[in-house]
Protein backbone atom coordinates (compact mmCIF):
# COMPACT_ATOMS: atom_id res chain seq x y z
CA UNK A 1 0.00 0.00 0.00
CA UNK A 2 1.33 3.42 -0.97
CA UNK A 3 1.11 6.15 1.67
CA UNK A 4 1.51 9.88 1.29
CA UNK A 5 3.00 12.05 4.03
CA UNK A 6 1.00 14.40 6.23
CA UNK A 7 2.44 17.32 4.27
CA UNK A 8 1.29 15.74 0.99
CA UNK A 9 -2.15 15.15 2.49
CA UNK A 10 -2.32 18.81 3.54
CA UNK A 11 -1.63 19.72 -0.10
CA UNK A 12 -5.08 18.27 -0.88
CA UNK A 13 -6.52 21.38 0.78
CA UNK A 14 -5.23 23.34 -2.23
CA UNK A 15 -7.30 21.34 -4.72
CA UNK A 16 -10.65 20.54 -3.11
CA UNK A 17 -13.59 22.69 -4.16
CA UNK A 18 -16.31 22.64 -1.47
CA UNK A 19 -16.05 20.43 1.59
CA UNK A 20 -13.38 18.61 3.55
CA UNK A 21 -14.45 16.33 6.39
CA UNK A 22 -12.30 14.54 8.96
CA UNK A 23 -13.46 11.55 10.99
CA UNK A 24 -11.30 11.07 14.09
CA UNK A 25 -11.67 7.77 15.92
CA UNK A 26 -8.66 7.62 18.25
CA UNK A 27 -8.51 8.69 21.89
CA UNK A 28 -4.80 9.39 21.61
CA UNK A 29 -2.50 10.49 18.82
CA UNK A 30 1.25 10.73 18.62
CA UNK A 31 2.63 13.59 16.58
CA UNK A 32 6.14 15.05 16.75
CA UNK A 33 4.62 18.51 16.23
CA UNK A 34 2.37 18.02 19.27
CA UNK A 35 4.80 16.26 21.61
CA UNK A 36 6.28 19.36 23.25
CA UNK A 37 3.04 21.39 23.53
CA UNK A 38 1.24 18.35 24.93
CA UNK A 39 3.99 17.81 27.52
CA UNK A 40 3.77 21.50 28.48
CA UNK A 41 0.01 21.24 28.94
CA UNK A 42 0.44 18.14 31.11
CA UNK A 43 2.77 20.15 33.35
CA UNK A 44 0.38 23.12 33.45
CA UNK A 45 2.80 25.34 31.51
CA UNK A 46 1.60 28.07 29.12
CA UNK A 47 1.57 27.56 25.37
CA UNK A 48 1.70 30.31 22.74
CA UNK A 49 0.37 27.86 20.11
CA UNK A 50 3.00 28.85 17.51
CA UNK A 51 3.31 25.18 16.59
CA UNK A 52 -0.29 25.33 15.32
CA UNK A 53 0.24 28.42 13.14
CA UNK A 54 0.75 26.56 9.81
CA UNK A 55 -2.55 24.69 10.26
CA UNK A 56 -4.46 27.77 11.42
CA UNK A 57 -3.12 29.76 8.45
CA UNK A 58 -4.17 27.00 6.05
CA UNK A 59 -7.66 26.73 7.56
CA UNK A 60 -8.20 30.51 7.53
CA UNK A 61 -7.25 30.63 3.86
CA UNK A 62 -9.40 27.65 2.86
CA UNK A 63 -12.48 28.69 4.83
CA UNK A 64 -11.96 32.29 3.73
CA UNK A 65 -12.45 31.02 0.18
CA UNK A 66 -15.92 29.82 1.19
CA UNK A 67 -15.00 26.15 1.58
CA UNK A 68 -16.08 24.13 4.61
CA UNK A 69 -13.81 22.07 6.85
CA UNK A 70 -15.61 19.85 9.34
CA UNK A 71 -14.65 17.18 11.86
CA UNK A 72 -16.39 14.65 14.00
CA UNK A 73 -14.32 13.40 16.90
CA UNK A 74 -15.60 10.07 18.19
CA UNK A 75 -14.33 9.85 21.75
CA UNK A 76 -14.51 7.65 24.81
CA UNK A 77 -15.90 8.93 28.10
CA UNK A 78 -14.34 9.38 30.55
CA UNK A 79 -11.84 11.19 28.33
CA UNK A 80 -8.23 10.33 27.85
CA UNK A 81 -5.77 13.01 28.86
CA UNK A 82 -5.08 13.63 25.16
CA UNK A 83 -8.79 14.26 24.41
CA UNK A 84 -8.96 16.73 27.31
CA UNK A 85 -5.97 18.56 25.83
CA UNK A 86 -7.47 18.41 22.34
CA UNK A 87 -10.75 19.83 23.63
CA UNK A 88 -8.90 22.70 25.31
CA UNK A 89 -7.35 23.64 21.93
CA UNK A 90 -10.41 23.25 19.72
CA UNK A 91 -11.37 26.92 20.03
CA UNK A 92 -8.31 27.67 17.87
CA UNK A 93 -9.64 25.40 15.10
CA UNK A 94 -13.07 27.01 15.38
CA UNK A 95 -11.58 30.51 15.22
CA UNK A 96 -9.72 29.45 12.04
CA UNK A 97 -13.04 28.47 10.45
CA UNK A 98 -13.40 24.75 11.13
CA UNK A 99 -16.67 23.28 12.38
CA UNK A 100 -16.01 20.56 14.96
CA UNK A 101 -18.40 18.21 16.68
CA UNK A 102 -17.93 15.57 19.37
CA UNK A 103 -19.58 12.16 19.53
CA UNK A 104 -19.12 10.02 22.64
CA UNK A 105 -18.82 6.35 21.67
CA UNK A 106 -21.74 5.36 23.86
CA UNK A 107 -23.95 7.68 21.76
CA UNK A 108 -23.01 6.17 18.41
CA UNK A 109 -26.08 5.23 16.37
CA UNK A 110 -26.89 1.54 16.67
CA UNK A 111 -25.25 -0.67 14.07
CA UNK A 112 -22.57 1.82 13.00
CA UNK A 113 -19.73 0.11 11.17
CA UNK A 114 -16.58 2.03 10.37
CA UNK A 115 -15.26 1.54 6.83
CA UNK A 116 -11.59 1.40 5.79
CA UNK A 117 -10.65 -0.89 8.68
CA UNK A 118 -11.79 1.61 11.31
CA UNK A 119 -9.09 4.13 10.44
CA UNK A 120 -9.46 7.92 10.54
CA UNK A 121 -10.02 9.61 7.21
CA UNK A 122 -10.34 12.90 5.42
CA UNK A 123 -13.06 13.06 2.76
CA UNK A 124 -12.67 15.74 0.08
CA UNK A 125 -15.67 16.84 -2.01
CA UNK A 126 -17.38 13.46 -1.57
CA UNK A 127 -14.96 11.97 -4.10
CA UNK A 128 -11.55 11.34 -2.54
CA UNK A 129 -10.45 9.79 0.75
CA UNK A 130 -7.15 10.16 2.54
CA UNK A 131 -7.19 7.28 5.04
CA UNK A 132 -4.82 7.66 7.97
CA UNK A 133 -2.59 4.81 9.05
CA UNK A 134 -0.88 4.76 12.45
CA UNK A 135 1.73 2.70 14.25
CA UNK A 136 1.06 1.00 17.59
CA UNK A 137 1.93 4.21 19.48
CA UNK A 138 -0.51 6.33 17.49
CA UNK A 139 2.11 8.01 15.32
CA UNK A 140 1.02 8.77 11.78
CA UNK A 141 2.58 6.51 9.19
CA UNK A 142 0.89 8.30 6.31
CA UNK A 143 -2.36 8.40 4.38
CA UNK A 144 -3.69 6.08 1.73
CA UNK A 145 -5.55 7.74 -1.15
CA UNK A 146 -8.79 5.98 -2.10
CA UNK A 147 -11.15 7.04 -4.87
CA UNK A 148 -13.15 3.80 -5.22
CA UNK A 149 -16.79 4.95 -5.61
CA UNK A 150 -18.28 2.30 -3.29
CA UNK A 151 -15.85 3.09 -0.47
CA UNK A 152 -16.27 6.83 -0.89
CA UNK A 153 -20.08 6.46 -0.91
CA UNK A 154 -19.93 4.43 2.32
CA UNK A 155 -17.87 7.19 3.96
CA UNK A 156 -20.26 9.90 2.71
CA UNK A 157 -23.18 8.00 4.24
CA UNK A 158 -21.35 7.54 7.54
CA UNK A 159 -20.26 11.19 7.61
CA UNK A 160 -23.86 12.31 7.19
CA UNK A 161 -25.09 9.95 9.89
CA UNK A 162 -22.41 10.89 12.43
CA UNK A 163 -22.61 14.61 11.71
CA UNK A 164 -26.32 14.55 12.50
CA UNK A 165 -25.66 12.68 15.78
CA UNK A 166 -22.61 14.63 16.98
CA UNK A 167 -22.64 17.51 19.46
CA UNK A 168 -21.45 20.97 18.44
CA UNK A 169 -18.23 21.98 20.14
CA UNK A 170 -19.93 24.96 21.80
CA UNK A 171 -22.45 22.60 23.39
CA UNK A 172 -20.13 19.75 24.36
CA UNK A 173 -18.84 20.07 27.89
CA UNK A 174 -16.48 17.31 28.97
Amino acid sequence: MDLITSAQRDELFNSFERDAFHLELRDDYGSPVEDTPYARWQKGEPDGYEWLDPWVTLMKRVTGEGKTVRRVRVITEPHSQYVRWEHSLTHLNIEAGEDIRWLPRHRLPEGVAFPVDGNDWWLYDDRLLAVGHFDSEGRVLGSQIIEAPDTVAECVRLRNQLWASAIKHSEYKP
